[in-house]
């Protein structure tokens, strides 16, 4: 229990940040315009669902994708650290998302965004999908992993309430109010990025630093 509360809390932050449903409405919004409740609701549902399939999907096929390459885990840890660095660090600047898309692009996915690009890569992008792997890699029991997984779960269930909710949220929040929360949320995740980032730096020098001495 006391490894699994600390593990719980890291899963939330981490994925909550990456996921990013508050930074994401305004985009949502604009992607939607002119769209009913119904088809907004419609298009929330089908993102959510790809989003957490598609994460399930890295964090059971993680490890069969580092045999597969030759990837070490280490090496995973601090390209990902890198990758949840940049999104933090841009989050930090209040920007909102990395998807930049022309007035005629949102005419083209008005129909159906659900897929692309709301759950990938907005919901579930590269930052995501490297985090669910590298906890997966920390996960060394069967409870340890249930906790991601329904941390997991649960992400994506509070990203659907806050996306369904989303007209409203955002006239409450306000612009001032959306800044603020995604400055705080960038800060926590380049904190846990650069923690991924040396616990994957840490090894290997320690490695390096042993054969240098075996070799002399």
């Amino acid at each position: 229990m006391e490894t699994l509360l600390p593990f719980a809390l890291l899963c939330f932050t981490s994925f909550f940040t990456l996921t990013n449903p508050l930074g994401t409405m305004p985009v949502f919004l604009t992607m939607t315009h002119g769209m009913t409740d119904k088809e907004r609701q419609a298009i929330v549902r089908r993102a959510t669902f790809v989003s957490f399939i598609t994460l399930m999907v890295f964090v059971f096929a993680g490890q069969f994708l580092f045999m597969f390459f030759g990837i070490s885990t280490n090496g995973f840890r601090i390209a990902g650290g890198v990758i949840i660095f940049k999104i933090g660090f841009d989050m930090l600047q209040a920007r909102y998302t990395n998807v930049k898309l022309k007035d005629e692009e949102i005419k083209t996915y008005a129909d159906d965004i659900s897929i692309t690009p709301l759950a990938i890569p907005m919901l579930c992008g590269p930052g995501a999908i490297a985090n669910a792997i590298v906890l997966m890699q920390d996960a060394h029991n069967i409870e340890m992993k249930g906790v991601l997984i329904g941390m997991i779960a649960l992400i994506y269930f509070i990203t659907f309430l806050i996306l369904r909710a989303s007209t409203k949220l955002v006239k409450i929040l306000g612009e001032t109010g959306n800044n603020v929360m995604m400055r705080l949320m960038g800060l926590i995740l380049m904190v846990i990025a650069v923690e991924c980032f040396v616990s994957g730096l840490k090894p290997i020098l320690v490695g390096i630093l042993k054969e240098g001495l075996s070799a002399l």
